[in-house]
């Protein structure tokens, strides 16, 4: 069994919550491009009454017709659980609420552009009037601004989560050390941080984001870093295996404790 190092008072561990299970119809507000790799959709609606996002890595389903032309029909939410009616199930895919403005009911999402994607498709050719459904977030999971030293690790598909938590920092006026390592395949992303530039940022422009490799320069890197004993915060996501590497890195190889260290995948290589 791996020691950890110090153990961790509750207070300071991050608290998971639950939400109601909505789904909502809104509306394309504005759509514009950010950063070259990214097209940012402002929605609206009376339907968003009520949303909640309390996590900067929450995620809500965006509902897309299985075929074009097709009716959408989202699910119910009962108490027996999920009922879909009769027809082809909608896609879905999963994204990070970037901004939600409750007094004029607009929520705010970044799209990563590229090739394939049902969702990034859509967003790319989304104007004002569009409609769209959503659902959730389910739950959220509240993660304290104090820790002294803080780790967030991602590629393209976190970056919208990095944006936020880096935020959220900034509003909190938090004294953290924090250091954030973005795996990327153009060098034009590099921009979408731009207003974030007080904090540590480094970037790796690279076409190989299939794995955990051990010549990964990202892995030589976050390998190269002084742990702190205690008062830390670590955060990554992107494809699979890569994660996962990073998982068992930080809790089995150097002990860290397992609450403080969410890595999560984001997609995975097929």
């Amino acid at each position: 069994m791996t020691q950890h190092r110090n153990e961790i008072p509750a207070v300071n561990l991050p608290v998971r919550v639950k939400n109601d299970l909505v789904f909502r119809h809104i509306t394309v507000k504005s759509s514009e491009n950010v950063a070259g790799c990214f097209q940012r959709i402002v929605l609206n609606g009376d339907d968003l009454k009520g949303f909640n996002s309390r996590g900067f890595d929450d995620h809500i389903k965006l509902f897309f017709p299985a075929n074009p032309g097709d009716v959408i029909t989202p699910p119910v939410a009962t108490d027996e659980g999920i009922v879909w009616g009769e027809g082809p199930r909608p896609l879905n895919r999963e994204y990070t609420p970037l901004h939600f403005d409750a007094q004029a009911n607009e929520l705010t999402l970044d799209f990563y552009l590229h090739d394939g994607g049902v969702a990034s498709e859509w967003a790319a050719g989304a104007k004002p009037g569009d409609k769209l459904i959503i659902g959730g977030p389910r739950g959220s999971l509240i993660v304290p601004t104090t820790y002294a030293w803080q780790l967030y690790v991602c590629d393209e598909t976190g970056l919208p989560a990095v944006k936020r938590r880096l935020r959220e920092l900034k509003q909190a006026a938090s004294a953290a050390k924090v250091t954030v390592l973005v795996k990327v395949k153009d060098v034009s992303c590099v921009s979408y941080l731009d207003d974030e530039k007080e904090f540590d940022i480094e970037w790796i422009v690279s076409e190989e984001q299939n794995g955990y490799r051990e010549d990964d320069a990202a892995v030589k890197k976050l390998k190269s870093l002084s742990l702190p004993e205690s008062d830390y915060y670590i955060w990554a996501t992107g494809e699979g295996k890569f994660v996962k590497g990073l998982n068992d890195y930080f809790v089995e190889n150097r002990g860290l404790d397992a609450n403080l260290v969410r890595c999560v995948a984001y997609w995975h290589n097929k």
